[in-house]
């Protein structure tokens, strides 16, 4: 699972708000709302996101394994880890 939660503590750490993204760099609070509750975001909006915060994508994003099994030639997820 990919989550977010990078992304916060780099907000924090170059003191930048969710208001000044949405005022000052045009990011959509549907975006937010989506990084919020970890859905996914198009590589176009990390891109623009690594922009204005001068970072890399893992300051913005993390990958963490879900638990998967293999059935029938598919990946089927046990359980998402949290």
């Amino acid at each position: 699972m990919i989550t977010f939660e990078p992304f916060w503590k780099t907000l924090k750490k170059k003191e930048i708000s969710q208001y000044s993204l949405i005022k000052n760099y045009g990011v959509s609070t549907g975006t937010l709302d989506a990084i919020r509750k970890n859905k996914s975001i198009t590589l176009i909006t990390l891109n623009d996101l690594c922009n204005i915060l001068q970072c890399q994508p893992s300051e913005i994003i993390q990958f963490e394994p879900d638990e998967i099994c293999i059935r029938d030639n598919k990946i089927v997820y046990i359980k998402e880890k949290k």
